[in-house]
């Protein structure tokens, strides 16, 4: 008998992105609904309805990729060489990293010696 696994909670950023398409594509269906309606209706509220449907659509295909965009960048932090945790990065030594500087005139430092087993 096979367990089902569980998904995993999608991360911060991209769920906020997907709750701002839904967001918008529910603007731009109100958008095509008044515009339907007023033009049965032979409104004035036709040309207003349909500047907003226009930028409800806009507004969802931005919010969506941003979802496709938000969605790469987290599994790229999932993904990052030698880490055990999204936020952990890379574990190899830093070859810029800061040392300290020889002291002018005095001898080189010498580095500890690590007793081998």
């Amino acid at each position: 008998m096979s367990v089902p696994r569980r998904r995993r909670r999608l991360p911060d950023e991209v769920r906020a992105a997907a709750v701002r398409a839904v967001l918008c594509l529910s603007f731009t269906l109100v958008g095509v609904v008044v515009a339907t309606l007023a033009s049965y209706a032979d409104s004035w509220l036709m040309t207003p309805a349909l500047m907003a449907m226009g930028l409800g659509v806009f507004g969802t295909m931005w919010c969506l990729l941003e979802i496709l965009i938000s969605r790469q960048v987290a599994a790229q932090r999932l993904r990052a060489p030698g880490s055990a945790h999204p936020m952990a990065g890379s574990r190899t030594p830093d070859p810029l990293a800061a040392r300290p500087l020889p002291r002018p005139g005095g001898p080189p430092r010498q580095q500890p010696r690590v007793p081998t087993a």
